[in-house]
């Protein structure tokens, strides 16, 4: 699905510099007003140079101020059904039920909509060459890392995943330069995290991060950074949404090892299958 304009600017927001904020903000506010302005116009109202304007719009996706034109006019004179909505208290059960799927969806393309496909496959390669990948995170992202942990140990990598902060600081003291650390974090600013990485790091082992934030410390840390993009509502947090962006990344990586590393992955899956048969009656 093409992601239309306004889901773009929502989906980089938190990726924007403070002058980029302030051009997404007078798009999102003044949609029928840009496309009747020159580039000179909208960087005069802005106080800002028209350079800016123009690498905005490459940030977001289009080749300059006047493709953004173009498609912003489509939008407006075609519209789009926005499913932007926020949850109202009065809404029933099933109403509810359709946003939250809605956000989830959003969530989904948002975050495909800005997957760098170069630190994507380097991530694959990193993982799919490593002795051993383990996963970290703290509270909601440690659930996410125990489900990256599930996935992976059916691979035939030597994979693992720990709930507690100081075990996790102990497993990431422990690896090598043939390891790989995957570490997971919304806003990638949780101190116990950034420790955790940065010990990896220190020990040779090469390091992914996962997290909404493309300059927050874990990504700077990071050797390959990967973003999930989300949107806050009142009764959601973004942090809440992002995981949704989180399991469909680490379901992409799973599978492209799983191919890249096909006959290992192929007995692998044979043995666990075997071995929950057995348990079952």
């Amino acid at each position: 699905m093409v992601q239309n304009m306004f889901g773009k600017i929502r989906s980089y927001q938190s990726r924007f510099s403070e002058k980029e904020k302030k051009i997404a903000n007078y798009i999102l506010n003044n949609p029928e007003k840009i496309i009747h302005s020159t580039i000179n116009e909208v960087a005069d109202d802005l106080n800002v140079a028209e350079a800016t304007v123009f690498r905005f719009c490459k940030h977001i996706g289009y080749k300059g101020y006047q493709a953004m034109k173009i498609a912003l006019a489509s939008e407006i004179m075609t519209p789009i059904q926005q499913i932007y909505e926020e949850i109202n208290e009065n809404d029933d059960e099933k109403t509810i039920a359709e946003k939250v799927f809605k956000s989830n969806i959003r969530t989904l393309e948002n975050t495909f909509q800005i997957l760098d496909g170069n630190a994507f496959g380097k991530a694959v390669s990193l993982i799919a060459g490593a002795n051993r990948v383990h996963f970290y995170g703290i509270g909601g992202s440690g659930v996410i890392a125990m489900d990256a942990f599930h996935k992976f140990i059916r691979s035939g990598k030597q994979a693992f995943a720990f709930t507690d902060a100081h075990f996790q600081l102990m497993s990431a003291a422990q690896l090598t330069k043939d390891d790989v650390a995957v570490v997971i974090s919304h806003s990638g600013t949780n101190k116990d995290t950034i420790r955790i990485i940065q010990t990896a790091g220190d020990n040779g082992a090469k390091t992914i991060a996962i997290t909404g934030f493309p300059k927050s410390p874990i990504s700077q840390h990071a050797d390959v950074s990967l973003h999930t993009s989300s949107d806050e509502t009142e009764y959601r947090s973004e942090a809440l949404a992002s995981r949704i962006g989180q399991l469909s990344l680490i379901d992409a990586l799973y599978v492209n090892v799983m191919i890249a590393n096909k006959e290992k992955a192929k007995k692998s899956l044979e043995k666990v299958r075997e071995a929950i048969s057995e348990t079952r009656i």
